[in-house]
């Protein structure tokens, strides 16, 4: 039923925009389909868990990539479709690492079907299939198939570097999910018939009310060093949240610039469907989150061939317990927990205090690029520590090269991350190989 509303979507807007070419008085069918473009990506995926303790270890394998079509815009109208496709060519029958493409060995989606109306510089509004990135609801785009989502996004510019922006999400596509269905990481894999795979945090039931999606606002700012940014949420029947960021770089002209940043979070909901978790004998608060942020560092570029640009930086987030409250001061963050790609400083890239809780952790990272900018370097170390899990950290590399000529538009990058503490088997290894040709 959904692939059918979504196929229905994207027909529609095929029909908009040729009804707007038929009744537009400039231009030629010639010059709008010369001024479409075509863009995709196609990308082979290697995913390896191995685990402490005898557990056993997991592994998947996926090819795929997608293509968009992005209509020329008529009267300030355009479209976007964009088709999706993970194909795990039978590598994943036994022992899958199911966070890679499910237990299926294929997803086919429409995964972008939009119509856009835009003014350049002063509005755009999108209504349909879209990706999204904004801090707490975004593509989380480290597999085969982003999340995307369905639903109403406006952009404003009253003026230069400043954007206002608001949405109504009703619907989403998990990373593993052929279509759109009313839910959220914090589901189960079998809600409704969605298989989306990947949260560690599944805590409702096939029984659940459906998820009635996100009303959202924000503003940001971007000009002269700084950069700024706030938002509301709000996860209907999960969590209000508000979240704010700055940060500023002193450009010295010298090639080192130094900069600094600040985050806030601040959660609450008192009818909230994760009233349920409470991890002490004191229930009643319902959702009653507040976390910040400092992150300090610096960028520098050398000038050099062989050592090209790099940062170096050190971070510290603060998630508080609160007696009583859901999962005892836990952020509820319904499309990032269990995915670790929110917009903590610490977050590493296989968790961070969203999915282990109130605490405290600091992260040092440093990025450094290579070779006249063909390889990319990243280092990074975090150090969690728990109200209820005691000590943790991860240790993670991170490597890219990125071919040029021929084989511009390619990079293979191979990750890897070894997480200590707050795991049941006393350690976890996770490599991913990722090979990516954008066209």
């Amino acid at each position: 039923m959904l692939l059918k509303r979504s196929v229905v979507l994207g027909v529609t807007i095929a029909i908009a925009i040729a009804g707007a070419g038929s009744a537009a008085d400039a231009g030629t069918l010639k010059d709008f389909l010369l001024n479409s473009k075509m863009d995709g990506q196609i990308r082979a995926y290697d995913f390896n868990r191995f685990f402490g303790h005898n557990t056993t270890n997991l592994s998947a394998f996926s090819l795929g990539g997608y293509v968009n079509v992005h209509t020329a815009p008529i009267g300030g109208f355009s479209a976007d479709l964009g088709f999706y496709t993970a194909n795990s060519l039978g590598a994943n029958s036994t022992n899958p690492d199911v966070t890679l493409m499910g237990k299926g060995s294929t997803i086919n989606a429409l995964g972008q079907a939009y119509l856009q109306y835009q003014m350049p510089s002063i509005f755009m509004v999108r209504v349909g299939n879209q990706t999204l990135n904004t801090p707490w609801v975004n593509t989380s785009d480290s597999r085969l198939i982003p999340a995307t989502y369905q639903g109403v996004f406006a952009e404003v510019t009253p003026l230069s570097h400043w954007n206002i922006y608001g949405m109504r999400i009703t619907r989403w596509k998990s990373r593993t999910s052929s279509d759109y269905d009313k839910d959220n990481l914090y589901y189960p894999s079998t809600f409704n018939g969605d298989h989306m795979w990947g949260g560690n945090s599944v805590v409702l039931s096939d029984t659940s009310p459906q998820a009635q999606g996100i009303l959202a606002f924000g503003t940001s700012y971007k000009n002269m060093g700084i950069s700024a940014q706030t938002w509301y949420y709000d996860y209907y029947h999960f969590a209000n949240m508000f979240y704010g960021q700055a940060s500023y770089t002193y450009r010295t002209g010298s090639g080192i610039d130094p900069f600094a940043g600040a985050q806030v979070s601040r959660e609450w909901e008192a009818n909230s469907l994760l009233n349920h978790l409470n991890i002490d004998s004191s229930p009643g608060q319902g959702v009653n989150s507040t976390a910040w942020g400092l992150v300090l560092g610096v960028n520098y570029d050398p000038a050099s061939a062989i050592f090209g640009k790099g940062q170096l930086s050190w971070a510290y987030n603060q998630l508080g317990y609160h007696a009583g409250a859901v999962g005892g001061g836990a952020i509820v963050s319904p499309y990032t927990v269990g995915y670790a790609t929110d917009p903590l400083y610490t977050t590493s890239m296989i968790r961070g205090l969203v999915e282990m809780g109130s605490g405290n952790a600091w992260k040092v990272k440093w990025t450094q690029h290579f070779a006249d900018n063909q390889l990319l370097f990243i280092a990074a170390y975090a150090s969690y520590h728990l109200h209820s899990a005691g000590n943790a950290n991860d240790i993670y590399g991170d490597l890219t090269y990125f071919p040029q000529g021929f084989f511009k538009g390619l990079s293979i990058r191979d990750r890897v991350e070894v997480a200590h503490g707050d795991i049941p088997t006393g350690y976890f290894i996770y490599n991913r190989v990722m090979l990516t040709y954008d066209f």
